[in-house]
């Protein structure tokens, strides 16, 4: 049975909630990423009121009318903005060795060392509703511009000489460098970059230092998009920071270094994965953000069209053999590959999965992390996964021969195989385990079925507007007026909502190959690609770029979109 947070523990104990729904409401936070106190009071399972004097009890805290209360100028000054919204807290008294925050939810321990710290002041609480809550935010910070220039502002220029001179002398004392890295605005500054990211729901955060200049960019909807760059001599202390906060070695900075960042933010855990590359300025740094409530986990919510989903079902369900998902970085084949596993994740099945690395846990699959450093490649994990008595195995990438020979071996003996490959279509999964060395015959026994996919961006539901297609735009995808039947095309103008982009989140396009006994002939005959493809299109296959038209005439995406990834 999954341990309780503290507050639904309390709320059991005081007969206030079941044991079965306290459950409920764990699964429900890990599932979709909502805080524990939106799933319980949002959902109905318990009354604000009671939710609130759980957590009065675990922090020996009051609660209190935010509503009629009045907060000091100088009490406000004591949490600058960026961290009040950081840490969605409302400072209601201070003086100078204690700050009295209102928050609507119980924070963890880490949490509440995290803002004494970042405040320089040991901290207390009282709690309030989050209605009052967010209210005083907005009445006291209101939308507070950039919080990430506005935090910029207040970290002084006494870093300049630290960063400097680690610069110029191309190494920085160990000393120094954790000195930095532990600096009260480093730390808020560096929390509310990660912060800012969540928030945005951007999928990888980008530090480079260059000789004049220290960028930030995040990639949102697959754009990269820049930050206020903060000044060059703080590149080594942010840096130093997040290597710090990652577990690496803050003292190398010759090679490259991988690790792993857990955060809460905003009542749930965020995963950043983090790497380090040494570069002429500096070192690169790149965190991959892995937010459970930014991504789907449920094939239902994939957005497979109507006449794929009951066949990947189908397959994902079968006793033995191999389903590939294909796709350049970046295109969403794990995510499908998870939600293919949750899917199938039953008490009865044993599910076993070798990751480069494991990107989310889920409960009741065993997940094994790959370290090629010390010999434990996919290979080799494969291997040792036979002799645990698997149903079913997951390999995050068939990379050489080896690995494909133990996958369709392990096929062979009644074992149902997930695995991905960088392909640019179905049918080149196919030929590209040919050309690895696998015997055709051997893949035309074994796969079961390859799905390619994209991802595109979708348009901004706030400015879509309607236009008849051009020729031009009809020429890049194929297309006769006659095609279309009429229907117009859309785009995004450009709003506040999106930023201007015209677009706003993501969907996939789908290309699904189901080996059939024609294929299977074809694949071991030694066909190439362009005749599987022509003979799986025969058979009914919808291509990626006819996925994209479909996607286009029902007015998700644009034409741009579609040429670009398809």
């Amino acid at each position: 049975m999954t341990p309780l947070p503290p507050v639904l523990d309390k709320l059991v104990e005081t007969g206030r909630l079941g044991l079965e729904q306290a459950q409920a409401i764990v699964e429900e936070h890990r599932r979709e990423g909502r805080t524990i106190r939106d799933v319980a009071v949002d959902a109905g399972f318990v009354p604000e009121p009671a939710f609130l004097a759980a957590v009065a009890f675990l922090l020996d805290a009051r609660i209190v009318d935010l509503a009629a209360a009045e907060v000091a100028a100088g009490v406000v000054q004591a949490v600058p903005a960026a961290i009040a919204r950081l840490y969605r807290v409302v400072p209601i008294k201070a003086d100078d060795r204690c700050v009295t925050v209102a928050v609507a939810d119980y924070p963890s321990p880490a949490e509440a060392d995290d803002l004494a710290f970042a405040l320089s002041r040991s901290v207390e609480f009282v709690v309030a509703p989050k209605a009052q809550l967010e209210e005083a935010l907005a009445r006291l910070h209101g939308d507070g511009g950039d919080p990430v220039e506005e935090l910029l502002s207040d970290i002084g220029a006494g870093w300049q000489g630290a960063g400097d001179a680690g610069t110029r002398e191309g190494k920085a004392r160990l000393e120094d460098l954790e000195h930095a890295a532990n600096a009260t605005p480093v730390i808020r500054f560096v929390n509310l970059v990660l912060y800012q990211a969540v928030k945005d729901h951007a999928s990888d955060i980008h530090f480079e230092p260059f000789e004049d200049e220290f960028k930030i960019r995040y990639r949102v909807d697959g754009a990269l998009y820049e930050l206020a760059p903060p000044p060059r001599y703080l590149a080594l202390p942010i840096i130093s920071r997040i290597k710090v906060i990652a577990g690496l070695d803050i003292a190398e900075t010759r090679l490259p270094q991988d690790g792993r960042i857990q955060l809460a933010m905003a009542g749930r855990s965020i995963d950043f994965r983090v790497s380090t590359l040494p570069t002429q300025s500096g070192e690169s740094v790149v965190l991959r953000v892995l937010d459970r409530a930014n991504i789907q986990l449920d094939l239902d919510r994939i957005g497979f069209p109507d006449d794929v989903a009951p066949l990947f079902l189908e397959d994902i369900r079968k006793p033995n053999g191999i389903v590939v998902v294909t796709g350049p970085t970046g295109s969403g084949k794990t995510t499908t590959l998870y939600a293919a596993l949750q899917r199938i994740n039953r008490t009865e099945t044993k599910i076993l999965t070798a990751e480069d690395p494991v990107e989310y846990d889920v409960d009741g699959i065993v997940q094994l992390p790959v370290r090629e450093n010390i010999g434990l490649d996919f290979a080799t994990a494969l291997r040792a996964f036979l002799r645990q008595d698997p149903d079913v195995i997951m390999v995050g990438e068939i990379r050489d021969l080896e690995t494909a020979q133990i996958a369709i071996q392990a096929a062979l003996t009644g074992h149902l195989v997930f695995s991905t490959l960088h392909t640019n279509d179905a049918p080149g999964a196919v030929t590209r385990l040919v050309d690895m060395g696998v015997e055709p015959y051997l893949v035309a026994s074994t796969l079961e079925a390859v799905l390619a996919q994209r991802l595109v961006r979708t348009i901004c539901g706030s400015c879509r507007t309607a236009y008849a297609p051009d020729e031009t735009s009809l020429a890049l995808l194929d297309l006769d007026p006659a095609q279309t039947g009429g229907q117009p095309f859309h785009r995004g103008t450009g709003c506040p909502a999106c930023s201007g982009t015209g677009y706003s989140g993501r969907r996939a396009l789908f290309e699904y190959l189901r080996v059939n006994d024609a294929l299977r002939t074809a694949i071991a005959n030694r066909q190439p690609a362009n005749v599987l493809r022509r003979k799986a299109v025969e058979l009914g296959m919808r291509t990626l770029r006819e996925d994209g038209i479909r996607c286009i005439l029902d007015g998700v995406t644009t034409v741009e979109e579609v040429v670009r990834y398809t």
